[in-house]
């Protein structure tokens, strides 16, 4: 593939207002559940024209040029696979995603931030193995204290994560809007109910 094509997925939620396409790797799973892998309409096309995509579904309106019409893409398929990403990024966003976007002390879902387990002051670094998301109120309790001496306890020990296991949990976390047409092919993996 060539190298300069953008394979990667666009987080900016303004570009992907009006008919984002959801972007499936060759091997027809999406690049990334969790931010869910779209790209603009605009993007979808010109990878289309390219011959890098497939159009798979469509939306019900069209785009023209004084030459062309054509339906907006609403699943694109890259002709090329894309190698996963084997290394999972420490962010904070990452965190979050592992935790499942709660806190690992109460178990709160709001407010969150990151704690050290093993406070900076203490010696403790930062990693994904001293690192949790915790909620405003239990890391403000818990300031730069171990467990023992505020009484907490981990809801699960912090390790780093596989891409993989990542990858799963996003499937938990569904965006706001999905497409009709994109149901078949963000679950098509998942067990079905007998």
């Amino acid at each position: 593939m060539n190298a300069e094509f953008r394979t990667n997925f666009v987080r900016e939620p303004n570009s992907l207002k009006h008919h984002p396409a959801l972007v499936l790797n060759a091997d027809y799973r999406p690049l990334s559940y969790y931010p869910l892998s779209l790209w603009p309409w605009q993007d979808a096309i010109k990878a289309a024209f390219l011959d890098r995509v497939d159009i798979i579904a469509e939306y019900d309106k069209v785009v023209r040029s004084p030459t062309t019409e054509i339906r907006i893409p609403s699943v694109v398929v890259l002709r090329e696979f894309v190698k996963p990403q084997k290394r999972v990024a420490f962010t904070r966003f990452n965190l979050f995603l592992r935790d499942g976007f709660s806190c690992q002390y109460c178990g709160a879902t709001g407010d969150l931030t990151f704690d050290h387990v093993i406070p900076r002051a203490r010696g403790g670094v930062t990693s994904w193995e001293n690192v949790v998301a915790a909620c405003g109120r239990c890391n403000l309790a818990k300031g730069s204290r171990s467990l023992k001496q505020v009484g907490f306890t981990l809801r699960k020990p912090p390790r780093q994560p596989y891409a993989e296991e990542l990858r799963n949990h996003g499937r938990k976390f569904p965006p706001n809007y999905l497409h009709h047409t994109w149901l078949d092919f963000l679950y098509w993996d998942a067990e079905l109910d007998g």
